[in-house]
Formats: structure tokens, C-alpha cells, sequence
């Protein structure tokens, strides 16, 4: 192997283990329309692919239309054996989900289901700030 297909080999290898150690583990659980107002935006829409974040996420709306990947990592109880559809979802922060817990966020139910069976309910994932 060349020196330069090695040193782009070893640039590649880090770059994956950099984006790995960045991913965020929780839960996500989702909400259903209307999704107006929100917190950040008041009345205005911002479409369907939104998440209401956890109180330390949110950080007094300092969070607002910050863009978030999600990806489902598998199921948080009985309910569904394999809810995850491998597909990850961009969304972006819209609104303070008071009830969630410091590892859990809100998506809207359409950015659910591209990642996971709505009747899982809860799930565990990954998330990375884009």
C-alpha cells in the first residue's frame, strides 16, 4: 500500500471514530400535532422534522433551531421487538420538552416514524448536533 492510500486510510478511520465519539445516547418519545406555537418560533411553522428538547438541551432556548440527527439504536421494552428502520432523521430544536428526562428528547411523530414503528412509544437512539 502506497504511503498516501495509508495516510488516507488512517484520516478516514479517525474521522469515524470522531463522529462515534460525538453521538449523544438517550430516548426519544414523540408528540403529535399541533405543533404550533412552540416555544422558539411562536406561530410560525417550521414543518414536521422538529424535536422538543430536554430542559438542559433546550438551555433557556439557547437550543432554538439548532439541527440534530437522530438515529433509533433499538427498542426500550417489550412492546416492539425491532422498532428501528435504520434510516436516521434531521431535525431541528423547536420547543422545551418540560417532562422529559436529561436523556430524552421529543420528536414530532412524522420524524419518529422515519426511524422507528410509532408503536414502540419509546426508544432508545443517538443523536449528533449537524
Amino acid at each position: 500500500m502506497s504511503l498516501i492510500t495509508r495516510t488516507l486510510f488512517l484520516i478516514a478511520m479517525v474521522a469515524c471514530f470522531a463522529s462515534v465519539a460525538h453521538a449523544i445516547a438517550g430516548q426519544a418519545t414523540f408528540y403529535t400535532p399541533p405543533y404550533v406555537p412552540s416555544s422558539c418560533f411562536g406561530f410560525e411553522d417550521r414543518g414536521v422534522m422538529i424535536l422538543a428538547a430536554n430542559s438542559g438541551l433546550f438551555a433557556n432556548r439557547a437550543a432554538c433551531g439548532t439541527r440534530y440527527r437522530v438515529t433509533c439504536t433499538g427498542r426500550t421494552n417489550d412492546g416492539v421487538l425491532n422498532p428501528c428502520t435504520g434510516r436516521s432523521v434531521d431535525v431541528t430544536v423547536v420547543d422545551l420538552c418540560p417532562g422529559c428526562a436529561a436523556n430524552q428528547v421529543d420528536l414530532s411523530r412524522e420524524a419518529f416514524a422515519v426511524i422507528a414503528n410509532t408503536d414502540a412509544g419509546r426508544i432508545n437512539i443517538e443523536y449528533n448536533r449537524i
